[in-house]
């Protein structure tokens, strides 16, 4: 995006890539079909140290521009909930786009070639293994750490490093959690099981689904309730959202009180999961012979599951880095470092991670186009 929005303004640019191929996160994103923006991207659904430093690069090149692009290349798309917008045909589509407007722009894409060294004598200098190129303005879009059998690295943090524009903390993002001992065997043997529920993580709640892996949780909740969690730190999980699970039990120890508590958790939750919460109470016979504490114990737990990850699956797995590039260094309207002119960092190399759906393509997209814009 930073290459094309140059090269529409009649500047030259040579746009180089460390992987033999370009847009590999593009190509698998989205399960193969790219989630290539969200139509709700609001300022407030990014995480940053300065919120408010997303506005103006996402009211300047916002989704309807995006998709106005997409659909001028005849590239189908459909919406699926929460506004996240996918290509009906492959995520290639989008990467052909994006590779035919730098062409159309006439920038020029050379890929293989690895950054050895950076270097401003004058200008920019940049070293890679197949020579060296010079150039007055350097966008640096690499990326974060998330992902690295596509090739993620820590370029982008060097190079801001190097001179000496300040990097925020970094973490995974957007990942799964870990759990060990008696919480990750109870999870393991619900590996598989996927219900809706609502993950809290500080003052940030998410209702969507969520995923028993072999190794803790995933899906879609999990994920986005990972951007917020900091190690230590209790997530809360409501298991059975907008069911009054007190209220229900009560009603059916009336009406079905030889039935057992498993049978009755079963008309909330999926099977498996109702027989491990009612085994994990120790209540056997039936619901009507249960204590009034052991319901009340039960529909606590459903409505208001805490527990303390022992970590995430790390960078390997997560599909966004957290922190980066310290937005007080940079201009929020061009990308460029306030102390190097001529430097720009876009992406998520920048101290901006979105939500799940689309949210961090945007942000690509548009911190692109602001910083190519002035580049």
């Amino acid at each position: 995006m930073a290459a094309i929005a140059a090269g529409q303004r009649g500047r030259r640019v040579l746009l180089l890539d460390h992987m033999s191929e370009p847009g590999a996160k593009i190509v698998i994103s989205g399960g193969g079909r790219c989630n290539f923006t969200n139509r709700d991207c609001r300022p407030e659904r990014y995480l940053s140290r300065n919120p408010r430093f997303c506005r103006s690069a996402l009211a300047r090149y916002t989704p309807d521009d995006f998709l106005a692009l997409v659909e001028r290349h005849r590239i189908t798309w459909h919406e699926k909930t929460l506004g996240q917008l996918f290509c009906e045909g492959s995520a290639r589509q989008i990467v052909a786009m994006l590779l035919a407007e730098c062409e159309a722009a006439g920038a020029v894409l050379r890929t293989g070639h690895r950054v050895s060294a950076i270097e401003r004598p004058d200008d920019w200098r940049i070293v890679t293994d197949r020579g060296s190129v010079t150039a007055s303005s350097l966008v640096v879009a690499t990326g974060g750490l998330s992902i690295p059998k596509l090739g993620a690295t820590g370029l982008a943090f060097d190079v801001a490093r190097q001179f000496d524009v300040p990097v925020t903390p970094v973490a995974p993002a957007l990942v799964p959690f870990t759990f060990t001992g008696a919480a990750q065997e109870a999870m393991r043997s619900l590996a598989g099981l996927s219900l809706d529920v609502v993950a809290r993580c500080g003052t940030a709640a998410f209702p969507e689904a969520m995923l028993f892996t072999h190794r803790g949780l995933s899906g879609p909740a999990l994920l986005q309730a990972s951007s917020y969690w900091q190690p230590g730190e209790a997530l809360r999980l409501d298991l059975a959202p907008g069911r009054d699970v007190g209220a229900h039990l009560k009603q059916r120890r009336q009406t079905r009180g030889k039935a057992e508590l498993g049978t009755i958790l079963a008309e909330l939750l999926p099977q498996r999961l109702a027989q491990a919460v009612a085994a994990e109470q120790d209540a056997p016979g039936p619901l009507g012979g249960l204590p009034a504490a052991t319901l009340q114990a039960v529909a606590a737990r459903l409505g208001d599951w805490r527990l303390v990850p022992t970590g995430t699956e790390g960078y390997a797995k997560a599909e966004v880095t957290r922190g980066g590039i310290d937005t007080d260094a940079l201009s929020s309207r061009t990308m460029e470092a306030r102390t190097v002119p001529g430097l720009f960092f876009v992406g998520e190399a920048v101290d901006v991670t979105g939500w799940l759906g689309g949210y961090n393509f945007q942000w690509a997209w548009s911190s692109g186009w602001a910083a190519g814009s002035a580049a």
